[in-house]
């Protein structure tokens, strides 16, 4: 089953969070929704900016808790290669 490592964010450089799950659409859709109460409620994040997919679980655990690790320029680094605007990447999973 396919897994997902993503980043919610609030705004272009604005505050981070990383993620996983095995539910792309529903997971970003909930924090879109602010139907969990947590991070990304309380700081507004509902833009998805970054993903990447994973084929085992245990890798996508792995890959979350590094990115974790990295320092802030890195991770933005990381979004701004594959998405420099920042866009919502949300409606294009629902295509």
């Amino acid at each position: 089953m396919a897994s997902y490592v993503y980043v919610m964010s609030n705004k272009l450089r604005g505050t981070l969070y990383i993620g996983v799950t095995s539910d792309l659409i529903k997971r970003t859709w909930q924090h879109k929704e602010a139907f969990v109460d947590g991070f990304c409620e309380k700081h507004g994040l509902k833009s998805l900016v970054w993903y990447e997919i994973h084929e085992d679980v245990t890798e996508a655990i792995k890959r979350e808790k590094q990115l974790k690790k990295w320092n802030r320029m890195w991770k933005i680094h990381l979004i701004e290669q594959s998405n420099p605007n920042w866009q919502d990447l949300y409606p294009g999973l629902l295509n």
